[in-house]
């Protein structure tokens, strides 16, 4: 059993504790262990405090690594926004001995040192790496296929990008999470404008929503032309956008799309034999039981 800790996040364990509890519960079938991180605060949002001030948001983010490092165990993650701040925060502080030095200056107000001895995972990348999970090992912890549903994969903007520090392979049009989806029985599918962001990231939700919802719905109508029956993606920020966007959509433009929005680790949770109630779906804006129907 591989062990990492587990950074939650802010919304994940506040706005849809489903994902938490589906990532503990399904990474155990897969050989992993994900241990609390406890402590931890936000990784901070890179979108929010990265654009402010950098200081903080890499003296914060820093001290949830030096966390980890405590422990002696690498950190997987299930947001793509904490994926952003605490991986490139890891990345570069291991290769700017300056930056790095000006870091533990402000942590050694708290007794504590950033050494750079451990790594950062997104926990849908341990399910797709074959050494360590593979689309294999999890389609074999399958029990309940998904089948008879089209799904659409949102991979988010923080995941892939930048290219050339982070080895997930086709930025522009990457199809590795499709597996994933496929490995579950459902039928993956493509349409328009695919990596486009939610509407949410770089703090636009917080500023422009107007902006923000207009960018959503394009996706919604997107997804809708593709027939699909749900959307997942792997960041609960996006998982918010979409969920809880549909509703200001409905406010804002009077159209209501009703598409279902599951991260990946529900999906999986499903599949997995996992209840709806386990996995907290009530708990969405967007009613889950027209995919439900579909499945159970």
């Amino acid at each position: 059993m591989r062990e990492y800790a587990f950074f939650l996040g802010c919304i994940a364990p506040n706005r849809y504790p489903g994902c938490e509890s589906a990532a503990i519960r399904t990474s155990r079938k897969l050989g992993i262990e994900l241990l609390p991180l406890e402590g931890a605060s936000c990784c901070p949002a890179p979108g929010a405090f990265g654009s402010i001030d950098l200081k903080i948001w890499y003296a914060m983010a820093a001290r949830n690594l030096v966390l980890a490092e405590k422990m002696k165990k690498d950190i997987a993650l299930l947001c793509n926004g904490c994926y952003k701040s605490i991986w490139d925060v890891n990345h570069k502080l291991k290769h700017n001995d300056e930056l790095r030095d000006g870091v533990n200056e402000v942590l050694k107000e708290i007794d504590m040192e950033f050494k750079g001895t451990i790594d950062v995972w997104h926990l849908i990348e341990l399910y797709y790496d074959p050494k360590i999970v593979g689309v294999d090992k999890v389609r074999d912890s399958v029990v309940h296929p998904l089948t008879r549903t089209r799904i659409g994969v949102h991979y988010g903007c923080h995941l892939v990008k930048p290219k050339k520090e982070h080895h997930f392979g086709d930025s522009e049009n990457p199809m590795w999470i499709e597996e994933l989806v496929g490995a579950l029985g459902a039928e993956p599918i493509q349409y328009r404008k695919k990596m486009q962001c939610c509407g949410a990231g770089g703090g636009v939700r917080g500023y422009d929503i107007a902006h923000s919802l207009d960018i959503t719905n394009e996706k919604m109508i997107n997804l809708h032309e593709a027939k699909a029956d749900a959307v997942t993606e792997v960041c609960p920020f996006c998982q918010l956008q979409f969920d809880r966007g549909q509703i200001e959509i409905k406010e804002k433009f009077g159209k209501y799309w009703g598409l279902p929005v599951l991260h990946y680790s529900e999906l999986l949770g499903l599949a997995q034999g996992m209840s709806p109630a386990e996995l907290g779906l009530d708990l969405h804006a967007v009613d889950c039981t027209p995919f439900l129907k579909k499945i159970l």
